[in-house]
């Protein structure tokens, strides 16, 4: 009996089912990094930091202190652990910043009223025309963005996609 060339490597290569079913259980087999979310996900958050970072090294501020400074804004008189935890940022950790947000004269702790044991947050004086500053500066490079996305439809698109991974209680 003879084989042909072709019916040789159609008996050597595997079916696509079979294929499919290896590529599952073989720990060899590795994933392709361009089809997996969290290594596109950490490509695109490198990206977006490092022009944060070049965006707003002449005010000399980081991403962290960024969120802070704009929770304030947004609503003073908030609590310590409120922002600490709305932002999952361990509470001796968020002691460090704020001392430094202090420091620079952009925010203040206060007594809260109903409770001396914890803390409220509020901007100083000199920290609302910070705020006026850094909300430029963050205007611009989130345009930066939005224009690599191919627009504020694409932008809101990416957006829900990441709502949907970050509030789903089980995937899929």
């Amino acid at each position: 009996m003879t084989v042909s060339a072709t019916q040789e490597k159609a008996a050597a290569k595997p079916s696509r089912a079979k294929r499919a079913k290896s590529s599952h259980e073989d720990p060899l087999v590795v994933a392709d990094l361009q089809t997996t979310i969290g290594y596109k996900l950490r490509r695109a958050q490198l990206l977006v930091f490092q022009d944060f970072i070049e965006s707003f090294n002449r005010l000399k501020l980081r991403p962290a202190e960024f969120s802070v400074l704009s929770l304030i804004a947004a609503q003073p008189g908030q609590k310590q652990t409120e922002i600490a935890e709305k932002l999952g940022i361990k509470r001796a950790n968020f002691v460090a910043l704020m001392d430094g947000l202090e420091a620079r004269g952009l925010a203040e702790r206060r007594k809260a009223i109903g409770d001396k044991r914890s803390h409220s947050l509020h901007l100083t004086e000199e920290g609302t025309t910070f705020v006026r500053k850094m909300t430029q500066v963050w205007r611009a490079h989130e345009q930066r963005l939005v224009e690599r996305l191919g627009g504020e439809k694409e932008r809101d698109q990416l957006i829900t996609l990441l709502d949907r991974i970050l509030t789903s209680d089980e995937p899929g």
